[in-house]
């Protein structure tokens, strides 16, 4: 019995030599037929494509089609209206796939991953004998797309597979309009990089702080004796948005422009509310044929014949003192007054509140400005005008951003003036106050004497 299994043993072994010994001639065999039809493939002429010809040496090559052999290791399906590049790993010439009606091309690779290359045989020759590669697994594979808006590449040791594809290009960059910082300014304004100002006068006094904002956006003007008449003047604080070109502008030409269109309005009824109106107007016309994004609010004063006619666009405030009293002369322009926002809706636009405040379409929190060309359907410069007579019990006016009025109240804010007799230390008082309430908003603050213009 040893003996048999012995001699089964034996010739057991020499048929498995031999079954591996036909394998190994099968492999030579079709490892010999694919070298020979490469070189026979690269020496044969190439074949039009949509009427035009290419070199063999720089242009794709038409794979020939083989409808007897099946594929056997099919990778997922790709569209087959996208015409596909291949460049072989052992140089020669691109290959062109023309054969997709017959064979999808998903006997090639395409962006295929390395577990999946492995998966189908990087090491053999694809089935029907149009690309010649190693005939051993490269040991590394990579995956290394180039972000060119033009292709990827499959990267083996010793070698690369280069796919032309579609790859989704980075959108174009946005353009931000650039800020318009060449104006001439004669008016005195506030410079961008200023921390604090302050500046008094026979009729006012003014302090400013700069906010946590890298730019300071508050603004005022203000012209004196007006046509050598030293009871009439003109005084404005301005509170910008979006950078400083509307303030700058604004501070520079609302004076002169009410000036200008009180001459064109001086025998029409209400001549300083129109040409108020008409100055606001021009000025917002005038900026936004500038082209820039920017905005601002507005509070003015304007001295005359014993007079004082307030106006405000935005939530800058202007508060009058009474014997002690404080009486507030302008209304804050905010989406969350019922009337703006009636104005707003009815006109096509939209409010809504985020995070406790309500802005117009999603962005601004004023209902009314200069500038802001792209809100102006809804953001409008039209003033709100208030006429009052001076009278003796009138001792001062306060002017002043929402820096100033978010932490301060109007009574607040006319008591401290009265403690230190409105001077410059009041106003550097008030934006103390303010800024030690946490306000983080730029901040001025105007005091006007009005014993000077009462007649």
């Amino acid at each position: 019995m040893m003996i048999y299994a012995n001699e089964f043993l034996c010739n057991f072994s020499f048929i498995s030599l031999f079954l591996r010994s036909l394998k190994l001639l099968r492999k030579a065999i079709r490892m010999a037929i694919c070298s020979s039809s490469w070189m026979d493939f690269r020496s044969s002429p190439v074949p039009a494509l949509g009427g035009l010809s290419f070199s063999p040496a720089n242009h794709p090559q038409e794979i020939p089609c083989n409808e007897t052999h099946p594929v056997e290791n099919l990778l997922p399906e790709s569209p087959a209206s996208v015409p596909r590049v291949l460049t072989p790993v052992n140089g020669g010439p691109p290959l062109f796939n023309s054969c997709s009606k017959k064979y999808p091309e998903e006997n090639f690779l395409f962006n295929r991953t390395p577990v999946e290359i492995s998966r189908i045989g990087l090491q053999n020759s694809i089935q029907n004998n149009v690309i010649s590669m190693r005939s051993e697994l490269p040991e590394e594979i990579s995956m290394t797309p180039k972000v060119d808006g033009l292709s990827s590449m499959v990267t083996c040791k010793g070698g690369e597979v280069k796919v032309l594809g579609k790859v989704r290009k980075r959108p174009a960059r946005i353009a931000i309009p650039q800020m318009n910082r060449d104006l001439d300014f004669e008016e005195v304004g506030l410079d961008g990089g200023e921390k604090e100002f302050h500046v008094g006068g026979r009729d006012f006094c003014l302090a400013s702080k700069k906010g946590k904002r890298k730019v300071m956006e508050d603004g005022y003007g203000f012209i004196t004796e007006i046509c050598g008449n030293s009871k009439q003047a003109f005084f404005g604080v301005f509170d910008g948005h979006g950078g400083r070109a509307a303030v700058d502008y604004a501070s520079d030409k609302l004076g002169r422009n009410i000036m200008t269109a009180m001459a064109e309005y001086e025998n029409a009824e209400n001549q300083l509310e129109q040409a108020i109106r008409a100055g606001y107007l021009t000025t917002d016309k005038e900026f936004l044929s500038q082209g820039v994004s920017s905005g601002t609010c507005a509070a003015t004063v304007l001295l005359k014949d014993g007079d004082l006619h307030v106006s405000n666009v935005g939530d800058c405030r202007v508060v009058l003192s009474r014997k002690g009293i404080a009486d507030p002369l302008t209304k804050d322009h905010r989406v969350q007054r019922e009337d703006e926002r009636v104005r707003i809706e009815s006109s096509g636009g939209y409010v809504n509140c985020h995070s406790g405040v309500w802005r117009v379409q999603g962005s601004l929190a004023v209902s009314r400005a200069i500038g802001d060309v792209h809100l102006k359907e809804w953001i409008i410069s039209e003033p709100e005008t208030n006429k009052l007579r001076l009278t003796p019990d009138c001792e001062f006016l306060i002017i002043a951003s929402d820096g100033l009025w978010d932490k301060v109240t109007n009574q607040e804010a006319v008591d401290v003036v009265l403690t230190h007799k409105d001077s410059i230390e009041s106003c550097r008082k008030l934006v103390d106050i303010s800024s030690s309430r946490g306000s983080r908003d730029d901040i001025t603050v105007m005091v006007v004497n009005l014993h000077n213009f009462t007649l």
